[in-house]
């Protein structure tokens, strides 16, 4: 896939199929993650790929859970708390996979740097055929000493990025993007 195309056309994912990604077609977008750049070459960063269905599931129940419990009334996600309170609502959008993408410490620079490797695993997912979807409401449980534990994540890793992955049951439709605001500096 033409890399223009990819960056103008990935988008993310809210409805997966329940076929597997196969561990090779995984394999091969943490390659894609770990070719990005990162601050003195550190490459700070470990993956965590969450395959089991069940485990999923619980994990969507506990993050839910978690926010609704921490979340304040009327903030601006208050408009999500009735999506995060249905039980039928699945956080990770019942997808085949989660990786989550982990700072293998605290310094300054890791969380960015994984957030580098994290667009590098989501535009491999695409040109691969795949959809993806950064879930951002699975941090604040992710941060969580009980949520590590439960994903196997050491007390030293910060999670930064929980990104869902599978088979879009559909293409993902175009989202319109704002005009980029540029100040130009000099002449």
């Amino acid at each position: 896939m033409d890399l223009m195309d990819a960056v103008y056309h990935r988008r993310a994912v809210r409805a997966f199929k329940s076929e597997a990604v196969d561990r090779e077609t995984i394999r091969f977008v943490i390659a894609a993650a770990v070719q990005a750049p990162s601050a003195m070459n550190r490459q700070p960063w470990s993956f965590v790929v969450v395959e089991d269905q069940p485990a999923l599931e619980r994990y969507s129940r506990e993050a839910k859970a978690h926010l609704l419990k921490t979340m304040p009334e009327g903030g601006p996600l208050g408009e999500y708390r009735a999506l995060l309170a249905d039980p039928s609502f699945h956080l990770f959008y019942h997808a085949p996979a989660l990786i989550v993408i982990c700072a293998t410490s605290a310094e300054e620079g890791a969380a960015e740097d994984c957030c580098l490797a994290a667009e590098n695993l989501m535009l491999a997912a695409h040109g691969a055929g795949l959809g993806t979807c950064w879930i951002g409401f699975a941090q604040p449980w992710l941060d969580l000493p009980e949520g590590r534990k439960e994903l196997g994540i050491p007390a030293h890793y910060v999670p930064v990025a929980p990104i869902a992955i599978g088979h879009p049951k559909a293409p993902a439709p175009p989202v319109p993007r704002r005009h980029a605001d540029i100040l130009w500096i000099g002449s």
